[in-house]
């Protein structure tokens, strides 16, 4: 058969759901390509708006990653797409036939992958369908992107070609944001990457249900289990990286070129860094010494030896959940609560407390002792205590006027702070060398006698003057007397 008067076909390489693709002979240029044929597309302008949009989407990429494009047109009706012939497996094969490979080639298929999707990226074009069935390694097991039949462009929202409510995809690959509905961007490409290369190391991708809508959930709710738990081998490294890939927000996620540059090095051999700070992480159950071996996806068909891919079409592609069709959006799911617990150090100032206490103590004694060295010093040195007190003049006076009873013998007089003419301090008064020596009897009797005879002397004084009063006072009457008469 001759498409077009110029590519004969030849061998059938694949069929899927919307096309299928052919080895052909370009006549014209004579070389071997690859010949994709949409299917009849009667009634059914979505098929055919996506099959012009691959061909445009593809046309504008240039790069040794993606599958070139070399023909765009319409034979018979149907239309046709002329494409890089890969002469070699696609990842599903390689994976089905030989199960899951050596972090190494995972690591080489990565870094080739990602700067062939950072490519696209660059050129504002988003493959919205990386999968394993769309990842072919040519003969020298150099690694091409194709199909671009679901991709959309970054600048156009109208590109995509689904209904409202429905999301496009391969669903064991889509990323959590394209499950809540909202728009693919390139972290969407590298969340999808980073299952496809889980899926190589372990053997099998990172969530699996038996529906496409429990499925989305999982992307959406469930971490991963990490791909150390299968391969002993994987260094740590690439088990941290590839988590980072497959992160829940897409700002968490790295950039397709940063992942191509960290694989293309020797980074993702080195053990990782210890983090700087936080919360532990979970304990991980240890790895098993063996990789495992799980049934693949029913996509994944087995390999042909010798055949040749065709971008984007297995040979036997079969139903199931990792097939590119269209799912309800998955309505999201409540975060979960975070409680945040703090403890504090105990006893860490109990030294500064017992310190600052024994200070204390220190301080008090000193000022205790120096309290007593300088009143004790004001006591017994000369001049420290009250001088006796002794009788005067004036005392006696005051104490004449009013008279007192005669103290005993044996009571010592007592006289007055204010007849010495001083004033007591309170100190002098409560100590006992304050207090007047006791005086002889014989001195006691003879100043008892000289008070009696000066209170006697005062007693008669005072009587004189009243008689004196009393006639000064008749002799005034009778003089009022006689000049009344007059």
């Amino acid at each position: 058969m001759l498409v077009a008067d110029r590519y004969r076909l030849g061998e059938l390489l694949g069929r899927g759901g919307m096309g299928e693709v052919w080895q052909a002979q370009d006549e014209v240029l004579g070389r071997q390509v690859a010949v994709k044929l949409l299917l009849d597309a009667d009634g059914d302008e979505s098929a055919a708006s996506r099959f012009r949009l691959e061909a445009q989407t593809a046309a504008r990429l240039n790069h040794p990653q993606v599958v070139a494009v070399y023909d765009f047109g319409a034979w018979d009706g149907r239309f046709y797409l002329v494409m890089e012939l890969v002469r070699g497996p696609s990842l599903a094969q390689e994976l089905s036939s030989r199960g899951p490979l050596d972090p190494a080639r995972v690591a080489a298929i990565a870094a080739q992958a990602a700067s062939g999707l950072a490519a696209a990226h660059r050129q504002g074009v988003v493959h919205r369908d990386v999968k394993p069935g769309n990842l072919m390694l040519d003969a020298d097991d150099t690694l091409k992107i194709g199909d671009f039949g679901i991709a959309r462009f970054v600048d156009q929202t109208s590109a995509n070609l689904t209904r409202v409510g429905q999301i496009v995809g391969t669903s064991t690959y889509l990323a959590p944001e394209r499950a809540l509905g909202r728009t693919a961007g390139p972290a969407s490409d590298v969340y999808a990457l980073g299952c496809v290369l889980y899926q190589l190391l372990a053997g099998r991708p990172p969530f699996w249900a038996d529906s496409p809508t429990a499925l989305l959930y999982l992307h959406v709710d469930a971490e991963p289990v990490p791909p150390r738990t299968h391969r002993a081998d994987l260094p740590p490294a690439f088990e941290t990286y590839l988590l980072r890939m497959l992160a829940k927000r897409p700002e968490a996620r790295p950039s397709a070129q940063e992942v191509a540059d960290w694989f293309a090095g020797a980074s993702w051999r080195e053990a990782p860094r210890p983090p700087v700070a936080g919360p532990a992480s979970p304990s991980v159950p240890p790895p098993s010494s063996s990789p495992s071996r799980v049934p693949m996806p029913p996509s994944a068909a087995p390999r042909v030896p010798g055949s040749v891919t065709a971008p984007g079409f297995a040979p036997a592609p079969g139903p199931g959940p990792s097939s590119t069709s269209s799912y309800p959006v998955a309505s999201p799911p409540s975060p979960p609560s975070r409680r945040k617990g703090g403890g504090g150090r105990m006893g860490a100032r109990r030294p500064k407390v017992l310190l600052s206490a024994a200070a204390g103590v220190v301080a008090f004694v000193a000022a205790a002792l120096i309290g007593a060295s300088v009143f004790g010093a004001g006591d017994g040195g000369p001049g420290g205590g009250s001088p006796e007190a002794q009788p005067s003049e004036s005392a006696v006076d005051r104490g004449a006027e009013r008279p007192a009873a005669d103290p005993g013998p044996e009571s010592p007089r007592v006289i007055p702070a204010e007849a010495t003419g001083e004033s007591e301090s309170p100190r002098a008064s409560r100590s006992p060398k304050a207090k007047p020596k006791p005086k002889p009897k014989g001195e006691k009797s003879k100043e008892a006698s000289r008070d009696a005879e000066k209170s006697k002397e005062g007693d008669k004084r005072d009587g004189d003057k009243k008689d004196d009063r009393k006639g000064g006072g008749k002799g005034e009457k009778d003089d009022r007397g006689d000049r009344d008469d007059d």
